[in-house]
């Protein structure tokens, strides 16, 4: 999910050179009851939150597996690297972990961006690369359409989050304009408008204010005036909590009381520090999961995961978590810790039911599965609706 950035064509040349002592597709290095498993997130950095959550939510995984006999008996050992939020140290914890940790498997980024950093290298060494929350299509699809062999996904994609959005404002809530208000370099952000846009105007609506923002930003008051004169009656915002956290504070304190819509981007318990409670009234988000979901199973994952952390898990805990047991299958069906294997049996992967959803992968190595509309009310989520795709 997030902080969706360009792949730094300079990271081709470091790869190529490391590349080079490769050690056979298949060996994973670990001793013959272990798997190990690479973790490489932001767990430092300007988006550390969504890589401590996922964090959590992998590290609960494991130990469940590994309390009810491991992979085949083979105990699950978690190796971590913190790439700090920053491409360049993305991709030089997957070096690591593929040549000197020789993992069987990555999972990570939490963001596009640094998930792409490392798509290159999970191709050219065969290691299969799976990113619980990175969203952008990039991830797995080049612009000419090939198909990245050994990049997977566990969350939904940037365009499925716009449509969802646009059909609820459109059918939910009956809104006739909006305006967009989006980071200005992000492929996030933009995915997401764009997404949004489209399906907006097929249904009938009309957007009347597009604007821009830079990440790091912190005062947005001319912008804000200018797409309050448009008298829009939504706003969809498309980002991440630090900016939208201050977006949605400002734009209360002017007097703009319309709905907000985002995307999973905004799940942080940071943003109600940044916007408050009281302002984030009104808002909607549309997310990969929700701890109010009735499912016996989401209960089931939710009471584990407060025994274990006293507290209710978002939807980055969830992503973690379902991505170790998406891993899990996808090796016991393989039979295997070979890569080629493991990434087949990824590939094939149908009506898996994990906590985010019942997970088929579809050609492009995304999950079809149902999004989560959630709505803020005194600075909680709630459950607010599901959507199929």
């Amino acid at each position: 999910m997030k902080k969706k950035l360009s792949y730094l064509l300079a990271t081709s040349a470091l790869a190529a050179g490391i590349l080079a002592g490769c050690s056979p597709k298949g060996d994973s290095g670990a001793s013959s009851d272990e798997i190990k498993f690479g973790i490489n997130l932001e767990l430092s950095g300007q988006v550390a939150s969504y890589g401590q959550s996922l964090e959590s939510g992998i590290d609960l995984a494991i130990e469940e597996i590994n309390a009810d006999g491991g992979i085949d008996g083979k105990k699950i050992v978690p190796v971590k690297v913190d790439n700090k939020s920053d491409l360049t140290e993305a991709t030089n914890g997957a070096l690591k972990l593929i040549e000197q940790d020789k993992v069987s498997a990555i999972i990570g980024a939490a963001t596009s961006g640094d998930t792409v950093a490392q798509v290159q290298i999970a191709n050219d060494k065969q290691t299969v690369l799976l990113t619980p929350s990175g969203t952008a299509p990039n991830v797995t699809v080049n612009d000419d359409g090939s198909v990245n062999e050994y990049a997977f996904r566990t969350s939904f994609i940037d365009p499925f989050q716009g449509n969802v959005a646009a059909n609820f404002a459109t059918e939910k809530l009956n809104i006739k304009n909006a305006a967009i208000f989006a980071d200005s370099a992000s492929d996030y952000a933009k995915g997401l408008a764009a997404a949004f846009k489209e399906t907006f105007e097929a249904n009938g609506g009309k957007i009347v204010s597009e604007e821009a923002y830079v990440a790091k930003d912190t005062d947005f008051s001319s912008t804000l005036t200018r797409i309050k004169s448009k008298n829009p009656e939504f706003v969809f915002i498309p980002g991440y909590y630090e900016e939208v956290g201050l977006i949605i504070k400002q734009a209360r304190e002017m007097g703009i009381t319309v709905p907000f819509m985002g995307a999973d981007g905004w799940d942080s318990p940071k943003l109600i520090e940044l916007a408050g409670a009281e302002n984030l009234n009104n808002t909607y988000i549309t997310n990969h999961y929700s701890s109010e979901d009735p499912d016996e199973n989401i209960q089931k994952f939710v009471k584990a995961f407060n025994d274990k952390y006293s507290k209710s898990p978002d939807a980055f805990n969830a992503l973690g978590y379902d991505s170790v047991y998406l891993l899990k299958d996808a090796i016991e069906r393989a039979g295997s810790t070979d890569s080629e294997k493991v990434k087949d049996a990824l590939a094939e992967t149908k009506d898996l039911s994990l906590i985010t959803g019942v997970v088929s992968i579809d050609e492009n190595h995304n999950p079809i599965k149902s999004a989560t509309v959630l709505e803020y009310k005194d600075g909680k989520q709630v459950f607010n609706s599901k959507v199929n795709p």
